[in-house]
């Protein structure tokens, strides 16, 4: 066997045995990698052996996720691909996963690339929608607000620059060009030009001036931070206009995936005032960091409220969050009995799934301290973006726990019941 042999077929049942073996991530690995073969090393002993590295190559965003998970990943991979290429070499080889080096234009701006295929998926959406992406205005105003349009070029001659021509082809005659056209346009570099731009160019497509309707750009926003986290990015809310509000593109930090794990939450106990709630405290953390912190405290409350009602425990209106947490954590026996004081750990154990519920009691007093609801004295001094995203991350524990919590008591339930009285 040569290295410049085809080792699809050889990765291909690699692939296949992990399947079978219930190691999905290895064989989504190997699936997507890109593979490289190469003469890494000679060994003169018995006759020589020449020596192989099988390099697997991905992005560097996904290398970095995966950290000392690697190993077992390369480890795995390399044990099923042994049996296979014994078959037809008797040279050894090892497995490397690398992160694969690729042109980066704008490699640069902070929070790297958004890549074509994501820039791609959002215009498909808007183009599912319906949605102009110019909004209200005709296209030569959009575009005006972003670009020199005077300085750029004519793809027809009969103008000087892309204004004319723009202005030709979309209102004098509107016909000529598809309403998307400048998702393609080469002169815009909307689909592989600069990040920077692409995103500019999305938060002028939910700025109030050019989509009044509140509601629309906030849907539009969701579906836009769907795609972007993936890249490291989101649209958030910087400031309002005429009460509507007008976003940035903000690199993906804590804050944001603590948020994306708390939608998570929501989506899984079908909570709708949760996700309301979720999307206030993703706009004010930074913004307004009490506001965020009185958020926090909401959505905890609104997520032991949401539990309790599923498994049918009864509750008043004068219920507070300690109450709440309690009657949770009794329900739901978050400190679990029989862990004996032998059990390596037990006393740590309570201390971690006691202070957890104490969590939300930590919450309400720091939202009666310093969160919003409060009138305060002209000396009052509000506290700073990382103490709401203390705050958040600590609500985000707590409603991740609690919530996984409940399903497994909901599976041991099913599995407990009678066989008449399982779901069919």
């Amino acid at each position: 066997m040569q290295p410049n042999d085809d080792f699809s077929s050889y990765l291909a049942t690699a692939t296949e045995m992990l399947d079978a073996e219930g190691m999905q991530e290895a064989s989504a690995l190997l699936r997507a990698a890109d593979c490289r073969v190469e003469e890494t090393g000679y060994d003169n002993w018995d006759g020589g052996t020449t020596i192989w590295t099988i390099h697997l190559l991905i992005g560097a965003a996904e290398y970095a996720r995966l950290g000392a998970q690697r190993e077992v990943l390369q480890e795995q991979i390399l044990s099923r691909l042994k049996p296979v290429l014994e078959q037809f070499s008797s040279d050894w080889y090892s497995v490397k996963i690398a992160p694969k080096v690729e042109p980066r234009p704008d490699w640069r701006i902070a929070g790297g690339n958004v890549t074509r295929a994501t820039r791609q998926k959002i215009f498909d959406g808007l183009k599912i929608e319906g949605t102009a992406w110019s909004g209200t205005l005709g296209d030569v105003e959009f575009l005006g607000r972003l670009y020199d349009l005077t300085a750029l070029s004519s793809g027809d001659s009969r103008f000087k620059n892309a204004a004319g021509d723009i202005w030709q082809h979309r209102v004098n005659n509107p016909e000529d060009w598809d309403d998307d056209w400048v998702y393609t346009d080469k002169r815009f570099g909307l689909l592989s030009g600069p990040t920077d731009a692409f995103l500019k160019f999305l938060c002028e497509v939910v700025n109030p001036v050019v989509r009044p309707d509140r509601n629309e750009a906030l849907k539009l926003v969701s579906h836009f931070n769907d795609q972007l986290r993936r890249e490291g990015w989101v649209l958030v809310e910087e400031e309002k206009i005429a009460g509507r509000p007008k976003f940035i593109a903000r690199k993906v930090n804590t804050t944001d995936r603590s948020v994306s794990r708390a939608r998570t939450v929501a989506d899984a106990l079908d909570a709708g005032w949760m996700q309301k709630e979720i999307e206030r405290l993703e706009n004010a953390v930074e913004r307004d960091p009490a506001l965020a912190i009185g958020t926090a405290k909401d959505l905890v409350e609104t997520c032991c409220k949401s539990i309790l009602a599923k498994r049918g425990v009864p509750l008043t209106k004068k219920m507070d969050l300690p109450e709440l947490t309690k009657l949770l954590a009794k329900e739901l026996k978050l400190v679990p009995e029989g862990i004996t004081d032998a059990a390596k750990g037990a006393e740590t154990i309570r201390l971690i799934l006691r202070n957890l519920t104490a969590l939300t009691q930590y919450l309400a007093e720091l939202r009666g301290l310093y969160g919003s609801g409060h009138g305060r004295d002209g000396k009052h001094r509000g506290l700073e973006p990382r103490h709401a995203r203390l705050a958040v991350g600590a609500a985000v524990a707590f409603i991740d726990f609690v919530s996984s919590t409940h399903n497994r008591r909901m599976e041991e339930e099913t599995a407990a019941a009678p066989a008449e009285e399982k779901p069919k």
